[in-house]
């Protein structure tokens, strides 16, 4: 087994790709009343391959900028005023985003564990 495998690496992108989803996400809800507001989300996966890319690459351009956002949101569907929010779907997004963020920060602090086991000998 490497010590240093791409785990954490890995774990570190997904995290970052989350935040920028929960971003964008967050953007969708504060302009829920915003008339012609056309609602967007990240794709997770696209996002990730971007960034794991990128890295692979050596340039070391922010998640943020290499996200894969799509407009309109999937699913929405403009209201009378043309703005696509639908409050019910973005929250859902928000809550599911959030609970991979969490497991994804959890698996992190799992793997750092591990290490800090092996660094101090099992003595800490």
């Amino acid at each position: 087994m490497k010590l240093f495998d791409a785990t954490l690496s890995t774990l570190e992108k997904a995290l970052d790709v989350r935040l920028v989803r929960q971003n964008v996400l967050a953007s969708n809800l504060a302009n829920a009343n915003t008339p012609g507001f056309q609602p967007q989300d990240v794709d997770f996966a696209r996002s990730l391959e971007a960034v794991q890319a990128q890295s692979t690459a050596g340039e070391g351009a922010l998640p943020a900028e290499q996200a894969v956002v799509t407009t309109p949101m999937p699913g929405a569907s403009p209201g009378l005023d043309g703005n696509g929010v639908d409050a019910d779907r973005t929250m859902v997004a928000l809550a599911q985003n959030a609970l991979q963020y969490g497991a994804a920060a959890r698996a992190a602090g799992k793997k750092l564990a591990i290490l800090r086991y092996v660094v101090t000998d099992g003595n800490g």
